[in-house]
């Protein structure tokens, strides 16, 4: 679970939730207004605002309107809900770490509705393939796991046999489900550290190795009792030519 000793202030970002007048495309078409769930529906919170606007932003942000991004916003919205962050992009802006699984549109929609950055430190990414993000209220210690839940594609199939497009179909059954239909909820405990919160380094050493810095103990000690990043002492994602 979360250690209050770990929570530390994120710095302002004045550049967020900025209003759009983007079309929203959705790579199968273009969303109507009268598609538009509204906030008593959909959103949840008062700081959230409706749907409509929540998705004209991450389509500003993503470069266009789709399934996933639709997906991502709801799941937002849900797990905001759930550990009772009312307004993430203000009052509550200090309050949220979400963790995304996937690298995908979906990703994004997130970043979008709830106003966190990986720059910020109040997003955190791990690569598990799975359409998937869990949402950490630092002032009370409660997080939820959102996961979209397979079913909800041949929910869209079901539902709307008369639309030709899957991308459409997907699209306006994810407008139209309910949350119990799209996603899983669970409450989960987090590793969170006072070295993974928003703030200034609080600690920075060098790599016995290639000499390169490493911030916020994310150093390990080798075998022979040297100070080692991680790629030096196991490998990473890159290769030195």
């Amino acid at each position: 679970m979360a250690s209050k000793e770990g929570k530390r202030d994120l710095a302002d970002d004045s550049s967020t939730a900025a209003s759009t007048t983007a079309p929203r495309e959705t790579g199968a078409g273009t969303a109507t207004t009268h598609d538009v769930k509204s906030a008593s529906h959909a959103s949840g919170g008062r700081g959230l605002g409706t749907l409509d606007a929540l998705l004209e932003e991450c389509g500003r942000l993503h470069g266009h309107m789709c399934a996933g991004q639709l997906l991502g916003a709801r799941m937002a919205v849900v797990g905001c809900r759930e550990v009772g962050i009312e307004d993430p992009r203000g009052a509550d802006r200090k309050k949220l770490v979400v963790w995304v699984e996937i690298d995908r549109c979906m990703a994004d929609a997130v970043g979008a509705v709830t106003g966190v950055r990986l720059g910020k430190r109040s997003l955190k990414y791990f690569d598990y393939g799975k359409v998937a993000a869990t949402f950490l209220n630092t002032e009370t210690n409660m997080a939820v796991r959102v996961v979209a839940l397979e079913e909800s594609r041949a929910l869209a199939d079901a539902r709307h046999l008369e639309i030709e497009s899957k991308k459409e179909r997907q699209f306006k059954t994810y407008r139209e489900a309910s949350d119990e239909e799209l996603f899983k909820v669970e409450r989960v405990a987090v590793e969170y550290k006072e070295t993974d919160a928003p703030g200034r380094p609080l600690s920075r050493v060098r790599c016995a190795r290639c000499g390169e810095g490493v911030n916020d103990g994310r150093e390990v000690r080798g075998g022979d009792g040297l100070t080692l990043c991680r790629p030096c002492a196991s490998g990473g994602y890159y290769r030195r030519l």
